[in-house]
């Protein structure tokens, strides 16, 4: 059996130590690079300084992103590198930090289920293989050229850097780790160690991601088909210990954005697909039905703040919003009041998910002075009724629709003298005296229980809309308004809803 060197568990608590310490001493520092491009910066905050714990196979990259934005915004980005398991470890210990960059999206895991990360921005793929000099003099392409005599071969540390964890775990599920392990002739303590093993000749073969070998000229990448299910998704976790996380957030945007850090993700050999579009201040363009305001916009407002970003909100009608989109109007996002309304934009918003649900009531003056009980109730003469107005929002179509269920459309709309664009005009013409009963949502009514009645539509499932999310598939921000839709879906968020009279679906 070849020898193994493993790394020793006390260098966690020394690195840790060191970051500490450095991390003391920069917080004395000026920011490294002054602001020279005389652009707003941080979305107008002052200059700062951010830490951020990254995998030492995204160093080259990072390294080339974070002078760019250092001279573009003037901020000092501080980075420890090291394995991917050791800087969580620091993480954890020291309770600080702004960023957390791991090589694989599994110590982000590890990190959210410690309570540890707020937001992960997705980056990059990365695919394991070996790792030879160039032209492969050895002929090293699968498992079992490297186990027979005379090759050396290393591997990064299977406990503390994300690559060994992963060839781990693929190859024990192959049943071919053993065989390999004792193979190998040492474990080193970063991917980058592997990689100048075979640089200097101390190796001839190792185990790498592909895009760690962009800044070694000498060395070839050999895709290796056992390995090929060995691959690692790169994100980017803002930290809940970070003291300014909104500038955090803008330096997340820029290296995730397509123009900007993805760029030379993808120069260095990373497998890279979506992200944003860098702005200093992007301002994203939701569309949402009229209902879903008390719902989201506290949600909203909380977001601007945190992202530093500014989000425009057009509150309507669904069939007014839908008409405009259909005029040219292409925001970022759209929220309808109902699936109907998402399936006439599916050229714009292909993909959908369910969030809610909110049901038609019929309300009525405080203590119900006509007695009205069931939507046969409304036909009774001399009543005026207000509904939503069919072709101008979700609300008005439904209603519609349960009439003619009903089997009292034509009665019934003898009675209605008004119809509105959303339930929020229909609460208020009753409240003033002018209706004497209308069809709303019940979330409409939820605010205005001293005032008004709800009375339940019995025994008609199309009574109830759900409301579906979509993201615009030509939106230039994909990915904040995913971020804005994670807060959306969060528990307090769906508390929110709750209390304003819609049932969730999200996840259900």
């Amino acid at each position: 059996m070849k020898t193994i060197v493993a790394l020793l568990g006390s260098a966690v608590v020394v690195v840790g130590l060191v970051w500490m310490l450095g991390m003391s001493d920069s917080a004395r520092r000026p920011s490294s690079v002054a602001a020279s491009t005389g652009e707003v910066t941080l979305g107008g905050m002052d200059s700062t300084e951010l830490h951020l714990y990254c995998a030492a196979s995204n160093q080259a990259v990072v390294e080339q992103i974070r002078r760019e934005y250092e001279e573009l915004t003037g901020t000092s980005v501080v980075v420890q590198y090291g394995p991917s398991q050791t800087l969580l470890a620091q993480a954890k210990l020291t309770k600080s930090g702004d960023l957390f960059l791991p090589a694989d999206d599994s110590y982000l895991k590890l990190a959210k289920d410690d309570g540890m990360v707020a937001e992960v921005l997705p980056i990059a793929k990365m695919q394991a293989g070996f790792v030879v000099k160039k032209g492969n003099p050895k002929h090293i392409d699968s498992l079992q050229s490297v186990v027979t005599e005379g090759i050396q071969f290393v591997q990064a540390n299977t406990e503390s850097t994300a690559i060994g964890k992963v060839t781990k775990e693929v190859l024990s599920q192959s049943g071919q780790w053993v065989k390999l392990s004792e193979a190998t002739d040492a474990f080193r303590g970063t991917v980058n160690e592997v990689a100048t093993d075979v640089q200097v000749g101390a190796a001839d073969a190792g185990i790498v991601y592909d895009a760690v070998l962009h800044s070694y000229q000498d060395l070839e990448f050999v895709p290796i088909k056992e390995l090929e299910s060995a691959s690692s998704q790169v994100s980017l976790g803002v930290l809940k210990s970070s003291r300014n996380p909104t500038a955090a957030l803008h330096f997340a945007r820029f290296l995730t954005a397509r123009d900007r850090g993805l760029k030379h993700y993808a120069e260095h050999g990373f497998q890279v697909t979506g992200g944003d579009v860098w702005s200093d201040v992007p301002e994203l363009s939701i569309y949402a039905g009229s209902m879903l305001r008390p719902a989201i916009e506290e949600t909203i407002l909380a977001f601007e703040e945190r992202e530093g970003v500014k989000v425009s909100r057009v509150y309507n009608g669904c069939g007014i919003l839908v008409a405009q989109m259909k005029a040219g109007q292409k925001p970022d996002a759209y929220f309808a009041c109902d699936i109907e309304f998402m399936k006439q934009v599916s050229d714009i918003f292909p993909e959908s998910v369910a969030v809610s649900q909110n049901e038609l009531v019929i309300i009525v003056p405080k203590g119900n002075p006509r007695n009205i009980a069931s939507l046969r109730d409304l036909t009774q003469p001399n009543l005026r009724v207000g509904v939503g107005h069919e072709k101008q929002c979700a609300m008005g179509w439904i209603t519609q629709n349960v009439f003619r269920e009903a089997g009292i459309q034509q009665e019934l709309m003898a009675n209605v003298t008004v119809q509105t664009p959303t339930g929020d005009m229909l609460v208020n013409q009753l409240r003033t005296g002018s209706l004497d009963a209308a069809v709303v949502y019940l979330s409409n009514a939820a605010g205005s229980a001293e005032h008004i009645d709800a009375v339940a539509i019995e025994g008609i499932p199309c009574s109830t809309a759900t409301q579906p999310w979509a993201v615009a598939k030509e939106s230039k921000f994909p990915q904040l308004a995913s971020r804005l839709f994670e807060q959306i879906g969060s528990t307090e968020s769906q508390e929110t809803f709750a209390a304003e009279g819609f049932r969730w679906q999200l996840g259900q």
